[in-house]
């Protein structure tokens, strides 16, 4: 194991010693060494690592990546569900996972202003159910309870209002060094907090959200108004009018008569397809406005169903609470989908799961082409894909194909998605964001490679996220590195928007 072997072994013994000093688990940490964490649901080749570390807090964290020596290098993760696009696993062979769901503390709740600080450890779970019965609600995917909140902000995740992104007013990012720096808005010595998202002068948290410049120990989070009225509207359409039905919700979007995120679904085994309308705010708005955007949809003769609030449907259920910022109805879909439970998805030997997430225009020609392009490359490869449309926007969508395979076609899944990458590509259309066998980035590469100088010279942090093969080294095969040793596959953490199936 040479230095490496050494170096994680000290932690071992001193992260040890710091539990015994707390006094308690929830205030210490814990390091394994060439620990076997399992599979992942995805499928993806299985990385190799030399350690796991585990830290309590985050005077732990600034210690570890204060004193890596040369010729190791640290891959963080949040809570590790980063299913379909990699789950627990890094991008290269050979790293020390830096695994972070142990910082669990909601550091800072103000339901005055709206806003929270968080580690990277704090579910969306556990953050809504604090948030119970107060003004304000958190902006949840429709992914599991037990997923991280910080960690899918990172990752530009999608959630039933926003982009995550946008729910982030500061950042607390460690400089590889040891360097602890806080960007953006944070609560002054009295607590005092506006939580504003942009930054005074050039910007620099942007430069954190899906990157390896650094790692973030915590986020203020922008919390939502609770509307008082919430009514969830379902208009089904048959598939040759996609097209038009896209541009008639467009419409009704700009309107501002669909709240949140506009979402599309096709019904499995029929030619139908769902959208699901968030209809808000104060209570007799939401009402009329309700009756007037089905009012308005009936009036287009495009939709051959319109519904408010079904009750025979239970997807339109869980969007509905989920809406409200309460996730727990994913938790039975979860379990309906893989068959298993959020802690056994990545274990469960039967069932695979991949994700391709590009962004499109809204319009409908470009969300029936995209379709197109979806049932193409299933039929070529003998694979079902499923897009969800998410728009996220009045002018952007997010398409969230996904696939479910038994593992005994994890070759045939992955080759679809070798090919909906390069169809899309070849469309126009590019992910915004990335599974872990096609990481590469958008930016210039010798910009980006300047920057990772610049927050990380010796380049210890994160090798291969969101970096292209020209922007810094990466590392080769675990036998590259045999100071290290052969590990087993863990990962990267941060995590996806699902949408099971209903």
């Amino acid at each position: 194991m040479g230095d490496c072997g050494d170096w994680v072994r000290g932690w071992e013994h001193r992260l040890g010693l710091g539990l015994a000093r707390a006094g308690g688990a929830q205030r210490g940490g814990q390091a394994d060494v060439g620990t076997d964490v399992g599979t992942d649901v995805g499928g993806f080749r299985t990385r190799h690592v030399a350690a796991t570390l585990r830290p309590g807090t985050v005077e732990q964290v600034r210690q570890i990546v204060a004193s890596v020596p040369p010729g190791v290098v640290l891959y963080p993760i949040s809570t590790g569900r980063n299913w379909g696009l990699g789950s627990r696993q890094p991008v290269a062979d050979g790293a020390v996972v830096l695994d972070l769901g142990r910082l669990q503390r909601v550091r800072h709740l103000d339901t005055g202003v709206g806003a929270a600080v968080v580690e990277p450890g704090v579910t969306q779970g556990a953050l809504a159910a604090r948030l119970d019965g107060t003004p304000y609600m958190l902006n949840v995917t429709s992914s599991s309870a037990h997923t991280s909140v910080v960690g899918n902000a990172l990752e530009r995740g999608v959630g039933l209002r926003r982009q995550r992104c946008e729910d982030v007013a500061g950042l607390e990012v460690m400089l590889a060094g040891g360097r602890l720096m806080r960007l953006g808005n944070w609560p002054d010595e009295a607590g005092r907090l506006v939580p504003y998202r942009q930054e005074l002068g050039p910007g620099l948290m942007p430069l954190f959200s899906q990157s390896n410049f650094g790692v973030v120990t915590a986020a203020v989070i922008r919390l939502l108004p609770r509307p008082q009225g919430l009514r969830l509207v379902r208009l089904a359409f048959e598939a040759p009018r996609l097209a038009a039905a896209v541009d008639e919700l467009r419409h009704l979007m700009q309107q501002r008569l669909i709240s949140g995120v506009l979402k599309i679904y096709p019904r499995p085994r029929t030619t139908e397809f769902r959208a699901y309308c968030c209809v808000d705010g104060d209570a007799e708005l939401a009402e009329a406005a309700a009756r007037l955007l089905m009012r308005r949809a009936r009036l287009g003769r495009l939709f051959n169903d319109v519904c408010a609030d079904p009750g025979d449907d239970p997807l339109a259920e869980r969007l509905r609470r989920c809406l409200g910022g309460d996730p727990s109805l994913n938790e039975p879909a979860i379990q309906n989908m893989f068959g298993a439970d959020a802690a056994g998805v990545d274990a469960n030997p039967a069932r695979g799961f991949l994700f391709f997430l590009p962004v499109l225009p809204f319009h409908g020609a470009a969300v029936a082409r995209a379709h197109e392009l979806v049932v193409q490359v299933g039929e070529q490869s003998g694979t079902w894909w499923r897009p969800t449309v998410n728009a996220i926007s009045c002018d952007v969508i997010d398409l969230a194909i996904s696939c479910r395979f038994p593992r005994a076609a994890t070759g045939a899944a992955h080759q679809a998605l070798d090919l909906l990458h390069e169809r899309f590509a070849e469309a126009g259309w590019r992910p915004y964001r990335l599974d872990i066998d096609h990481m590469d980035a958008g930016g210039p590469p010798d910009v980006l490679r300047r920057l990772k100088e610049t927050f990380d010279p010796a380049a210890v942090l994160a090798p291969g996220r969101y970096t292209s093969p020209a922007t810094g080294p990466a590392l080769g095969p675990a036998t590259a590195v045999p100071e290290c040793g052969p590990g087993a596959s863990v990962s990267q953490g941060d995590d996806p928007v699902m949408s099971p199936a209903p």
